[in-house]
């Protein structure tokens, strides 16, 4: 059974998490969103300089194993630190959680190639900088959702890769969603071999940030987590070695796209966690400042049972994550199900509870001089975030 009992190494770093993100990330992710131009917010020093404590304090390289620099941290413990940095800077924490999308699929597909290793593990974990962050590429322009759409053969990705003279040459655009597209030192590109199999006629390279023939666009202006920069990634004629083919195109395609959306649903579940507690916390506290019909607010039962639903919300949604980090740590990277499942149920939880906790506190609710409204908007992106909810639903089911 779960031990919901923390060790005192699970303690400390939720410990850290909270004192960084109440003293640094939060003020910092409030100002930046009031920055109207997204380019202008990844191009500050402030941007920059909050990147780089994330890093030095390891929160980029938590899952990685230790062997090659990382925490080597279980999913449980990575989920409960998702979890309070969600509750103080949930845009940094978006930012970071696909940050590290290129070493972590390097130990778990090719640990074995010390040249690959060498050239993006190590330097990623070694960095202080911040500025090694990374970016998965799969969706474009007119294969979103169809991403998983695995029996349709007229589907397939329109990057293509062509292998001639032990290189291969990519060439094709990624869509705008591209989490870190616009910042990353390095990419995991999903790109056509063979269209006539469809999505499983692609295969994933890793590719350099800094290769010739890579531009990104714009980051797009968007409503929440505007400090998770997302913009699209664009390959003209990028050629890199025949060893950066790190899985092959074919019928295992699916296995390896499932297992991405397994480990990353939970992040964000984590994500909408964090979102509704913050919500929660700062009603609160309000509620029981704000006095009208001569007593503080908290104290009239409409208002009390939205607070309760909330709080029911976190301890539910919380309880089920953990069930799916458990499986996680059992045999990686855990049940494709209880996965999407809890994400599903935590980010549709998140955009109720966040939304009723600006309705608590009335026109101060809808006021940018309180963060509630924030919260409301960044959680709105989570039922989108690594699959919309209802195309993550039909993929759950099938597995029932």
């Amino acid at each position: 059974m779960v031990d919901f009992e923390r060790t005192d190494t699970q303690e400390q770093l939720v410990a850290t998490a909270r004192e960084f993100g109440m003293g640094v990330v939060a003020p910092a992710e409030i100002e930046l969103d009031r920055i109207a131009d997204p380019e202008e917010v990844f191009a500050s020093d402030l941007f920059w300089s909050v990147m780089s404590q994330f890093f030095e304090l390891g929160f980029n390289r938590m899952a990685l194993p230790e062997a090659f620099g990382g925490l080597g941290l279980d999913p449980q413990t990575t989920g409960m630190v998702w979890e309070e940095l969600g509750r103080w800077g949930p845009g940094f924490a978006a930012s970071l959680m696909p940050g590290a999308v290129v070493p972590q699929l390097l130990c778990f597909l090719v640990p074995d190639r010390e040249d690959l290793i060498d050239e993006f593990v190590r330097p990623y974990c070694q960095d202080k900088s911040g500025r090694r962050i990374t970016a998965w590429c799969s969706s474009e322009p007119d294969v979103g959702s169809d991403g998983s759409n695995y029996e349709d053969l007229a589907v397939h990705h329109h990057t293509t890769a062509r292998l001639e003279g032990g290189r291969y040459t990519l060439n094709g655009a990624k869509s705008d969603f591209v989490s870190n597209g616009g910042i990353a030192s390095a990419y995991i590109v999903f790109a056509c071999v063979d269209p006539s199999m469809g999505i499983k006629g692609s295969a994933a390279f890793v590719v350099p940030g800094d290769a010739k023939g890579i531009s990104r666009g714009r980051a797009i202006d968007k409503t929440g987590l505007r400090t998770l920069n997302q913009s699209s990634v664009f390959f003209d004629d990028v050629e890199i070695p025949e060893g950066n083919l790190i899985f092959p195109h074919g019928e295992s395609y699916p296995m390896l796209h499932n297992a991405i959306i397994t480990v990353g649903n939970l992040a964000v579940g984590y994500l909408a966690v964090g979102l509704m507690r913050a919500a929660y916390e700062h009603a609160l506290e309000h509620c029981k400042s704000r006095i009208q019909w001569g007593k503080p607010i908290f104290e009239h039962q409409l208002v009390a049972k939205k607070l309760f639903e909330c709080w029911q919300a976190i301890e539910a949604c919380r309880a089920f994550l953990y069930k799916g980090s458990w499986l996680s740590k059992q045999n990686f990277p855990g049940d494709l199900k209880t996965s999407l499942g809890a994400k599903i149920f935590a980010t549709e939880m998140a955009v109720t509870h966040t939304a009723e906790m600006v309705q608590v506190l009335g026109g101060y609710g809808i006021s940018m001089e309180y963060p509630v409204e924030k919260y409301a908007r960044d959680a709105k992106l989570l039922k989108i975030m690594d699959g919309t909810n209802e195309i993550l639903m039909a993929k759950a089911a099938k597995h029932l």
